[in-house]
């Protein structure tokens, strides 16, 4: 642990303030980015560096959630199954190629094709075909009621040439977001601010450096040679950070942290074993204690905001329909061992700690497996695992569980990695994902969430507070509750 007393002893000393304001703004991250090809990116940290060489046609607006324009400068739906798009006429890619209608298409075509075998090819199962009708329009057609089509156009647009090209490595690959993949050494990637892309020009560069030890992390922030964190970081070190000049923000996250079952095989294929489970952890200690209380913790996957909550009641326990539920499965031994899969990041190796040592109490031995994260994911993908902790850094929109909790999103088709098999949730999911109405979108939503909390298909824990810790340089970094870095285009 970083002593505080050694944490307040750092300081940032720039030789000028001309210097100072030069430096590129640098974003300290516990993992490298993996890969920036939108088509690809998953983890966190690659998902959210993405989006800043980037964009898609929409993108959600963080405060209300909804989609909005980015490289869409505006849209009509002609009927339920059609959504004509209008371009921006304004935009270039980083490569200086304009941006036309072609690249919309042949992005989509692309994401769509087998050949390329994009990791979010589910987005575009409901696309019957797309069409350009001009240089700067584009038409949509479902092959059936699909209610996230405009948050799916999120997704970014390559260049036409380049969006079945698979031999085209990441860091060349033109983006239409605000700044430009510059140099890359090693882990450390650096962004150039340019012009003509989805969000004005930004005022500075941008450097993503992978530090992979909280202790560096947090002395890098503290001596000033970092500018930004987002979270990962111990709320102890919080006053003594804050002591050395660090500025703290903080709002609630969308995001959810839980954990993931395997239900198929294994002690958490009993479902009296998951309830168990679920049962034995006490959320508001572990906020309290290993957060001081910078989480929410979290029974249901949906904050109280979000608007399935607000829109719809959940169905009472009872009301739930458990014929395909095997309660009659043989009775959990007294000690269960598990085997808990969790990524080599410090924190989270503390955290497995901690649930080790108070599920220890309550019967269950767990066995920690600390992995980096893309040997955790090959252990999820094969069912090599008896439970894991992840984390879904948004739970916006609700379509999202059908990735994870549908039945043919069991790997190697989707990220169902607990093989999750339940007729009933799939139909919710599904009727969810064809309707476009909220008001009757929601109860199918609050149905499947309480569903799958029943049936501990997934156990939450908590919800991060979106936590953002700068130097006095970045203090006017705006991080809504998606947690999202766009915010870094737009720093004074």
């Amino acid at each position: 642990m970083v002593s505080a007393a050694f944490v307040g002893a750092c300081t940032s000393h720039p030789s000028s303030v001309g210097e100072d304001r030069a430096r590129p703004i640098e974003v300290i991250v516990p993992t490298a980015i993996e890969s920036l090809d939108p088509r690809d990116c998953f983890d966190s940290v690659s998902l959210r560096a993405s989006r800043l060489v980037h964009a898609g046609l929409t993108r959600i607006d963080p405060r209300t959630l909804e989609p909005v324009p980015l490289a869409a400068k505006s849209w009509a739906w002609t009927d339920p199954l059609t959504l004509v798009v209008e371009l921006r006429d304004d935009l270039t890619f980083s490569s200086g190629k304009a941006f036309v209608a072609d690249d919309v298409v042949a992005t989509w075509h692309a994401i769509a094709s087998p050949e390329v075998n994009a990791r979010h090819r589910r987005l575009a199962e409901s696309l019957r075909s797309i069409t350009a009708e001009s240089p700067h329009r584009v038409r949509f057609e479902l092959a059936h009621p699909h209610a996230t089509l405009l948050s799916d156009l999120e997704l970014p647009v390559l260049e036409a040439s380049a969006a079945f090209d698979r031999q085209t490595p990441w860091a060349a690959l033109a983006g239409l977001g605000p700044f430009a993949i510059g140099t890359v050494a090693g882990d450390r990637v650096q962004f150039e601010p340019r012009s003509h892309g989805a969000l004005p020009r930004p005022a500075h560069a941008v450097v993503i450096q992978p530090v992979r030890d909280e202790n560096a992390r947090v002395l890098r922030l503290a001596s000033g040679r970092g500018d930004v964190v987002f979270g990962g970081i111990s709320t102890r070190l919080f006053p003594a950070l804050q002591a050395s000049g660090v500025v703290l923000t903080e709002t609630r996250g969308s995001g959810l942290t839980y954990l993931v079952p395997r239900t198929d095989a294994g002690p958490l294929s009993d479902l009296r074993t998951r309830r168990r489970l679920a049962a034995a952890i006490d959320r508001a200690e572990l906020v309290r204690d290993f957060f001081e209380d910078h989480a929410q913790a979290a029974t249901d996957l949906f904050a109280q905001d979000h608007w399935v909550r607000r829109s719809a009641t959940a169905p009472s326990d009872a009301s739930l329909d458990r014929a395909d539920v095997h309660d009659a499965s043989p009775a959990a031994p007294a000690i269960v061992p598990l085997r808990l899969l969790v990524s080599a990041d410090r924190s989270r190796r503390m955290l497995a700690r901690f649930l080790q040592q108070e599920l220890a109490a309550q019967g269950f031995a767990l066995t920690v497996v600390p992995l980096e994260l893309g040997t955790l994911f090959a252990r999820l993908s094969t069912g090599d695992f008896d439970v894991a902790l992840l984390n879904v850094p948004e739970l916006l929109e609700p379509n999202v569980l059908r990735v994870f909790l549908h039945s043919t999103s069991i790997p190697p088709n989707g990220s169902n990695r607990g093989r999750v098999r339940d007729l009933e949730l799939d139909r919710l999911l599904d009727e969810g994902a064809a309707l476009s109405d909220r008001s009757v979108r929601a109860p199918l939503y609050a149905a499947a969430e309480a569903r799958i909390v029943a049936n501990a298909y997934w156990i939450p824990l908590w919800r991060d507070n979106v936590v953002t810790l700068t130097s006095a340089r970045a203090a006017g970094l705006q991080v809504g509750s998606d947690g999202r870095w766009l915010g870094l285009a737009t720093l004074p």
